[in-house]
């Protein structure tokens, strides 16, 4: 007999997208997803700073901040959701934490993370 969890393990690996870059805490990431209007589907981007990446596997959670308008937005998306299209990693941050949510109130020269330079 197989056990529930190794079901359960197996379905999710066989919903998870292999093409996912990887990227880090504090770099700059575009997120395209479908949004879905009425009966029209259209794609949307969403360019921000990774603040926090949660969990693993099938419920792995990426949340990204950005400053638009002097005005501080955060999106939270599903990695292996069907409405992600893809992610592109537009530039290297460095960083020293693991959560940046110490960006959260900021805005300006105050909100950027230092590029990597290698």
């Amino acid at each position: 007999t197989v056990s529930k969890h190794v079901l359960i393990e197996e379905l999710e690996k066989s919903q998870m997208k292999q093409e996912i870059l990887p990227f880090k805490i504090g770099d700059t990431i575009k997120v395209s997803f479908k949004i879905i209007e009425g009966s029209k589907e259209r794609i949307q981007d969403f360019e921000g700073t990774v603040i926090a990446r949660k969990g693993s596997g099938l419920n792995e959670t990426v949340s990204l901040h950005r400053v638009a308008y002097k005005m501080g937005m955060e999106k939270t998306f599903l990695l292996h959701s069907p409405k992600v299209v893809k992610i592109k990693v537009m530039r290297q941050g460095r960083v020293r934490r693991a959560k940046l949510y110490y960006l959260r109130g900021s805005y300006g020269k105050k909100s950027k993370v230092r590029a990597l330079v290698e």
